[in-house]
């Protein structure tokens, strides 16, 4: 399988969330289990059921996140010296159409967080900067239509 990239900080907050998974969230849904167990009649026992659903979740989560910290490949993104657009870049670019603004850091796909505007490499808007340097104008197809960019800086950091 091919590994994937992502960034330090991000492997490390995958880490981070395993680790609590494990330490905390798997035997507080095992202590759940047990307090609904005392309970009694499991058929028409609530509690139970949703302990033993979260539980899932739970387990579910620890094998997807052993399995992308298994097969990623860390790219410290600081050491990158390019002039065009690659994983790990910070890119900001004008809408050509209404001047705006924006950035966005290129990311691995289990890091991406919009909110933090960081974008998965495999989105769009990132697949069509890739290899693209400071002035290029270049055309994004997006859920809404197309957009006409030009990328203004190109950072790693």
């Amino acid at each position: 399988m091919d590994r994937k990239p992502i960034t330090a900080k991000g492997y490390a907050k995958l880490q981070d969330e395993l680790r609590h998974l494990i330490k905390i969230e798997r035997p507080k849904v095992i202590s759940d289990i047990e307090t609904a167990r005392a309970h009694g009649d499991l058929k028409e026992n609530a509690e139970y059921h949703a302990a033993k659903e979260k539980q899932g979740f739970v387990e579910g989560r620890i094998q997807h996140l052993n399995h992308v910290i298994a097969n990623s490949e860390i790219i410290h993104v600081n050491k990158v010296n390019s002039s065009d657009v690659r994983f790990g870049a910070t890119v900001s670019y004008e809408d050509l159409d209404t001047g705006v603004v924006e950035t966005w850091k290129i990311v691995g796909e289990e890091e991406a967080d919009i909110k933090n505007r960081e974008i998965s490499i495999k989105s769009p808007v990132a697949q069509s900067m890739l290899g693209k340097e400071e002035g290029d104008e270049i055309t994004i197809r997006v859920p809404k239509g197309k957009i006409e960019i030009e990328i203004i800086s190109i950072e790693y950091k």
